[in-house]
């Protein structure tokens, strides 16, 4: 039988969660049973994914909101998808993104081919309540268009308002990529932190809602209370290092004396060395649609303290594989460290947990074979 030709679409030109998590896909998906194509703007995802043996189609998908010639790229997008399903016989399309999705599903209704979302952010509407009503109805016209609907979280999927056609999938991580074992003493040495030191941690770009600005109030607790804390914050910006948010986070730092406590460490390509040199990973941040670096956190064997909103408590099991605080609640988060800082024991009980957790429930083999039965049903 020869392989079933799909056609992922994704608009993005860097490297974000969701990018990373389809290239691990398209990695797994089995390619005697699937004839994997891409289609995407040039950039950081197709040069990643054209190391794969995976057709890359030049797609660009501009912005569509607050452009006047929304409708005019809205219509070339998907008359361009729709010709690239068609020349390679696709038999679904499957978007990896919300804007992506805007274009796969009526490029697969005018493509005839079936059409599976993924969704892997919270809409947009559920964060700007302005724009509610017109999100909405975005949500029910995809739904219609859809033959499935994978959600990458039960907290994504609640939002969406056709639960029948809906299937969760949790995103999985190359399990075996990450190691405990990795030398705790060894990877702080470039960092600069002390050996004897506790040291918490938090990964993601410098951005508002991923919360660096509670992290460090949270590490001024912490440092009060325990003067051997450190913390060390890993993560570039996307504005440039004098961004707004930048500079607040320097500001908070002058104004809480802790500059020699805290390591930015910019964006790093590998984070597992900086996973390795902390004790607790802590996600300080607004609530995730998922949150990836949570399991790879847990992946290294590392307890995570984490405010109980999003999908976190899908990921963090409170009690085993690390602590989960009321959200927002910075004096909470402050106290869990501290207790784990107190306790040893706990902390490689807990870190053994995570990394056992990951490798029932989150790894990217697994992810692959539920992904692999819906679309084998939709292409059916």
């Amino acid at each position: 039988m020869n392989p079933i030709p799909i056609l992922f679409i994704d608009h993005a030109t860097a490297m974000g969660g969701a990018e990373n998590s389809l290239k691990l896909l398209l990695e797994h998906l089995d390619s005697k049973h699937w004839e994997l194509h891409l289609a995407c703007p040039d950039g950081a995802l197709s040069e990643a994914v054209g190391g794969l043996n995976v057709p890359v189609h030049k797609l660009p998908l501009p912005p569509l909101r607050r452009s006047p010639r929304a409708p005019v790229n809205w219509g070339y997008g998907i008359r361009t998808l729709a010709r690239i399903a068609r020349e390679i016989k696709a038999r679904a399309i499957i978007s990896n993104t919300i804007r992506s999705t805007v274009f796969a599903g009526p490029a697969a209704k005018l493509s005839q081919t079936g059409f599976v979302w993924t969704m892997r952010d919270f809409w947009l509407g559920e964060s700007e309540p302005q724009r509610l009503w017109f999100d909405k109805l975005g949500k029910q016209a995809l739904c219609r268009m859809a033959n499935a609907v994978i959600a990458n979280s039960t907290a994504t999927a609640q939002h969406l308002p056709c639960q029948s056609k809906t299937t969760v999938i949790h995103n999985g991580i190359a399990a075996d990529h990450f190691k405990p074992s990795l030398n705790r003493q060894d990877s702080r040495a470039p960092f600069k932190l002390p050996d004897d030191a506790f040291v918490i941690g938090v990964v993601g770009r410098l951005r508002p809602w991923k919360g660096q600005d509670r992290f460090l109030r949270v590490l001024k607790y912490v440092v009060d209370a325990h003067p051997s804390a450190f913390g060390i914050i890993v993560g570039g910006t996307p504005f440039g290092p004098n961004s707004p948010y930048t500079a607040q986070l320097q500001q908070i730092v002058r104004e809480n004396n802790l500059q020699d406590r805290v390591i930015f460490t910019g964006q790093l390509d590998d984070i597992r060395p900086a996973l390795a040199a902390m004790d607790v990973f802590v996600h300080p941040g607004e609530p995730e649609p998922f949150g990836l670096v949570n399991i790879e956190a847990m992946a290294m064997a590392k307890p995570v303290v984490a405010f109980a909103h999003g999908a976190l408590p899908e990921i963090v099991i409170d009690g085993e594989t690390g602590m989960l605080v009321p959200p927002v609640d910075e004096r909470a988060m402050a106290q869990a460290i501290s207790t784990l800082l107190r306790d040893p024991l706990q902390r490689s009980v807990m870190g053994a947990a995570g990394r056992r957790r990951v490798e029932d429930a989150f790894t990217i083999e697994r992810t692959a074979r539920a992904f692999d039965e819906v679309l084998t049903a939709v292409c059916n």
